[in-house]
């Protein structure tokens, strides 16, 4: 089987965030989709080991933030690259906490969405997470960076806990 035909699949860029206790986390992922229109609902994938993963089953809240193509790759790997377990992932980055408490990054965000879990499925590696959206906005006027964009312009990396990571051969 090959593995790469699953990176031609469309993705986009999106920062995952959410909280636990009084602290606020966030991470880089590509894998969020629209799940019904009526009522509103999204699910995302995050991996097991990634600390954001941690925050969402304890708060059982998250909000995705639509990346924009002006997102530079120092705040793409800000938010990819290091774990909130070693830095503090909101320090100097713009946001505002949403309805459910929970942190909507701003920063170069075209839009972002807001969710309470209703349900979550073991996926091996990974969890996929269905949220009821109580919130949702248009941040503004810009062109979202898919997943390829990120690859074929931007030169970015996949990490090795994406749900679309390729082990060298």
């Amino acid at each position: 089987m090959n593995k790469k035909a699953f990176q031609t699949i469309k993705y986009g860029m999106y920062v995952i965030s959410s909280k636990k206790g009084g602290k606020l986390n966030g991470q880089i992922a590509n894998t969020v989709f629209q799940v019904t229109a009526d009522p509103c609902a999204i699910a995302i994938s995050v991996n097991k080991l990634n600390y954001t993963h941690e925050f969402i089953s304890d708060s059982k809240v998250f909000s995705v933030s639509v990346i924009s193509r002006e997102a530079t790759m120092p705040f793409i790997g800000h938010f990819g690259f290091k774990s909130g377990r070693n830095i503090d992932k909101f320090a100097n980055i713009k946001f505002k906490t949403g309805v459910t408490g929970a942190p909507v990054v701003t920063e170069y965000a075209v839009s972002f969405f807001e969710a309470e879990v209703i349900a979550s499925f073991d996926s091996g590696t990974h969890t996929l997470f269905l949220g009821k959206v109580v919130e949702a906005d248009i941040l503004q006027d810009a062109i979202a960076m898919s997943y390829s964009y990120y690859h074929k312009v931007k030169g970015g990396l996949t990490q090795k806990n994406a749900p679309t990571y390729v082990k060298p051969e």
